[in-house]
């Protein structure tokens, strides 16, 4: 940590109020507390104490206590320090705010397990072991709302600022699209710029006002997640300026296409050899055993990558949602796709998580699969070349809890994100499950409330 870095954003910042210290909790969900900036010295030298709760608080930010590791040992608190370089500017506030993304340590300094940062960085170290260096880039989609909604609180598409009309159709790389919200991506991007996170293209995508923004390609694993984290901030908060809500519900619209977080990585050895790369268009045999790895530890995975209820609704036959276990070249029907282009940059693409996916976990997930695969030398099944959005694969879990049941019964997964971790996690979803369950629904009125059931 660079020492002066508080002293020196205070010096360069001399009119702010206050210093948002954050965090994500086990959905992703921002949490933390507000500082006065001349605290900010005293956390970088002695961090600030917060619940350990924090860190697997459910969607609707309450302690469940997963497997009584919260309220059941007392809810002990834990230190959070700042992450190094992540002290920035929120360009979207309405008083001069500034931002800094901490994570969490025991007493002794040692990380606290259930910080989802730890997690990933538990699994990064793997590849250290092995002289491999990983290289990712996270694709992350989003719909802009009417934050009226629909008359019956459903959601529905913005009024396009410069037409006056409200957004319709399909209109896939549409530029239009594009031009009609351009002030809201252009500071979108510059807000980006202000809290270095580095941005490619935006494009608009498969579905009326959904759009993707791309983060470059880093072998910074954990600022990778990092960025993906106060991505959906940034986008939120620069919406909310232009009277607009922005969502990553993974499928806010049932008839049109859910938000993906499609994660990219290739693997580099220690000369600075790309291992996927042999000249092939098919990668080389590394690239297949990272791809076997992927498919076999996928079941186990889908709890993570697919996080909620809502999560689940994305995975529907010919939606460009991977609903088997499958992998092809140049091909966006399949679960891990080979994309085309320079054989010395080739890498794979992950198209399972969801948009509402915690960014660190879902990470973490995919590089214990890559792991697994190149460690055990794992074939793949063979390569798909068609259409593989048609048939679902009774072997992946396409609904919540399955998936939790997978995971909670894992034998590869909790040996790399740690079996207390994943304990936890089942623990957490599995209430918040029986709990979204527990309350009956609008559509169970409509069909069962009648004189005639």
């Amino acid at each position: 940590m660079t020492i002066n870095e508080g002293a020196d954003f205070l010096k360069d910042n001399p009119g702010l109020r206050a210093i948002d210290a954050i965090l994500p909790d086990i959905n992703g969900v921002i949490r933390g507390k507000r500082i006065a900036p001349e605290m900010l010295k005293k956390i970088y030298d002695n961090g600030f104490q917060i619940p350990a709760s924090t860190a697997m608080l459910d969607v609707t930010g309450d302690d469940m206590d997963p497997s009584g590791v919260s309220l059941a040992k007392g809810d002990p608190d834990v230190t959070a320090r700042p992450v190094p370089g992540t002290l920035a500017p929120v360009p979207w506030a309405v008083n001069s705010t500034a931002q800094v993304l901490v994570s969490l340590f025991e007493d002794d300094g040692s990380p606290h397990r259930f910080d989802p940062r730890h997690v990933l960085a538990r699994v990064i170290s793997r590849f250290e072991d092995l002289g491999l260096k990983p290289v990712v880039a996270l694709e992350q989609e989003f719909y802009l709302l009417d934050p009226e909604g629909g008359r019956t609180g459903s959601p529905q598409p913005p009024i396009i600022p410069t037409t006056g009309r409200r957004a319709s159709g399909m209109q896939v790389l549409s530029i239009s699209d594009l031009d009609g919200f351009a002030d809201l991506l252009d500071q979108i991007s510059a807000a980006c710029t202000a809290q270095n996170i580095p941005v490619g293209p935006i494009s608009s995508e498969y579905a009326t006002g959904q759009y993707e923004i791309n983060l470059v390609h880093t072998d910074n694993l954990l600022s990778a997640a990092d960025q993906a984290t106060l991505l959906p901030r940034i986008v939120k908060g620069i919406a909310a300026t232009h009277g607009l809500d922005a969502t990553f519900m993974a499928k806010p619209y049932m008839n049109q296409s859910g938000s993906g977080m499609h994660i990219h990585a290739s693997v580099y050895d220690e000369s600075g050899n790309n291992i996927f790369s042999n000249g092939d268009d098919a990668g080389s045999p590394s690239l297949h055993h990272a791809i076997g790895g992927l498919l076999a530890t996928m079941p186990e995975s889908m709890a993570i990558l697919a996080p909620n209820v809502n999560s689940y609704r994305r995975f529907k036959p010919d939606t460009y949602v991977p609903i088997n276990r499958t992998w092809g070249v140049n091909n966006r029907s399949v679960a891990i796709r080979i994309p085309g282009g320079d054989d010395a940059n080739r890498r794979l693409e992950h198209r399972i998580a969801g948009a509402d996916a915690n960014p660190y976990l879902a990470l973490a997930a995919m590089l214990a699969g890559i792991h697994h695969g190149l460690t055990n030398r794992i074939a793949p099944p063979e390569m798909t070349t068609g259409n593989a959005c048609l048939d679902s694969d009774p072997g992946l879990p396409i609904q919540w809890g399955p998936a939790l049941l997978e995971l909670e019964n894992g034998k590869i997964l909790p040996d790399y994100l740690g079996q207390d971790y994943c304990k936890a996690y089942v623990s957490c979803k599995r209430t918040e499950m029986e709990t979204f369950f527990s309350t009956p629904s609008l559509k169970e009125y409509e069909w069962y409330l009648r004189p005639d059931c």
